[in-house]
């Protein structure tokens, strides 16, 4: 996979939390680019005939960012269902970046295990959100800022849905345009073009 960041955010950081995440799945010529959005806080889209993935950030958000999800568990009554609010608490704009990239990818690997792509919003903000509360420490808040027991959003098995999405041979992503100096920690400098990280 090629990761392209237009942004002042440092590409060998963003490089090392979104990269790792394609391991073992079919990514192969995928394309993502990080660039900064025309007013919006943050939006993200998967364009499957591109096999592109574009995150836009807003420039002036401010951090720790509260973000509103659909991961929460529905619920429902004799008349109508509806879903509690679920908001995730990210620390900075790398980490909101990492979770919309998160979120599109769930999104492709779905069409790549040749599932139905209607309706899979929650899954795919649930599939971000268990990498960020898993591996950065973030918050699933309710809107009395309450934590929000892990089994009020974690409830699917969000890997075997896509299982046909899962690759059967191991590539090497690449990483286009550093914005930062130096290599993120594994990461082998190839010159102007950015960083190769290898997959083991």
């Amino acid at each position: 996979m090629e990761l392209i960041n237009s942004t002042s955010l440092c590409t060998g950081r963003l490089g090392s939390m979104i990269l790792p995440r394609v391991r073992g799945w079919k990514c192969d010529r995928l394309v993502t680019r990080i660039r900064w959005s025309r007013g919006a806080e943050f939006s993200g889209a998967c364009h499957y005939d591109r096999r592109l993935i574009t995150v836009n950030l807003g420039r002036h958000n401010r951090y720790p960012y509260l973000l509103n999800t659909q991961a929460a568990r529905p619920r429902s009554n004799r008349t109508h269902w509806w879903r509690p609010a679920c908001r995730i608490e990210l620390g900075d704009a790398c980490q909101l970046v990492l979770f919309v990239f998160l979120h599109e990818l769930y999104h492709w690997l779905t069409k790549q295990a040749r599932r139905n792509t209607r309706r899979k919003e929650g899954r795919c903000d649930r599939f971000a959100a268990r990498v960020l509360v898993n591996e950065y420490g973030c918050r699933m808040l309710d809107e009395h800022d309450r934590e929000v027991p892990r089994e009020d959003w974690d409830f699917q098995d969000l890997d075997s849905f896509v299982q046909g999405a899962r690759s059967k041979r191991v590539r090497r992503p690449r990483l286009a345009s550093a914005s930062c100096p130096g290599p993120a920690p594994g990461a082998l400098e190839i010159g102007a073009q950015g960083y190769l990280f290898p997959v083991v």
